[in-house]
């Protein structure tokens, strides 16, 4: 059965076709915090490129057979930690696909040279007043059920910023239609991934 992503590239833009055939079997890895937009930017961004979109969360979820704050709460963060690095690595086989990372995957370190090499990492990056206003309309975010979330948001913030800011391409994550960080996606790929070798 022919591979339906090398199957739609005929019927896709030229300038995205061109992107693709030079990704070649590489992900387009999406990292940055929590509410940062990477499910929902990573689905159109796949959309527009013909790729298949993987949440590594969900994918998590469904091999430990619990939610996230389940795995939290049961086994901990850092065995949370031990099965995400796992999966992200399985998943890292399987490209082309734009993959969406939780928050703190990226700040593994054998996870971001796996990243490096297997993928094209993404960061959103969010100012601290659109992410906390984005996570204060949901309450399902382990790392947040604090006594002051917004001070540990500042927190985890300056922790992972640094160390986000290794990724091959910034995009700033902001109130604008999804189609609009999409698109800016796609122009800064089109510019780095030829010249990167896989």
């Amino acid at each position: 059965m022919p591979d339906p992503v090398l199957h739609n590239i005929s019927e896709l833009p030229p300038v995205e076709a061109a992107l693709i055939r030079a990704l070649g079997h590489r992900s387009i890895v999406l990292i940055g915090m929590m509410g940062a937009g990477k499910s929902s930017v990573g689905r159109k961004l796949a959309v527009r490129l013909g790729l298949p979109f993987v949440d590594a969360d969900s994918e998590i979820e469904q091999a430990a057979g619990m939610s996230i704050p389940d795995i939290f709460e049961i086994h901990g963060e850092a065995e949370f930690r031990a099965g995400e690095a796992r999966v992200i690595a399985r998943l890292l086989e399987g490209g082309p696909q734009v993959l969406a990372t939780g928050g703190g995957a990226y700040m593994n370190v054998a996870t971001r040279a796996l990243i490096r090499e297997k993928g094209i990492s993404v960061w959103l990056r969010a100012d601290f007043e659109v992410l906390l206003r984005r996570i204060r309309r949901r309450n399902d975010r382990p790392m947040l059920k604090t006594a002051d979330p917004a001070a540990t948001l500042r927190q985890l913030i300056d922790v992972r910023y640094p160390v986000y800011t290794e990724a091959d391409i910034t995009i700033e994550s902001r109130d604008v239609l999804h189609d609009v960080i999409v698109g800016e996606i796609v122009e800064r790929l089109c510019e780095i991934v030829p010249g990167r070798a896989p």
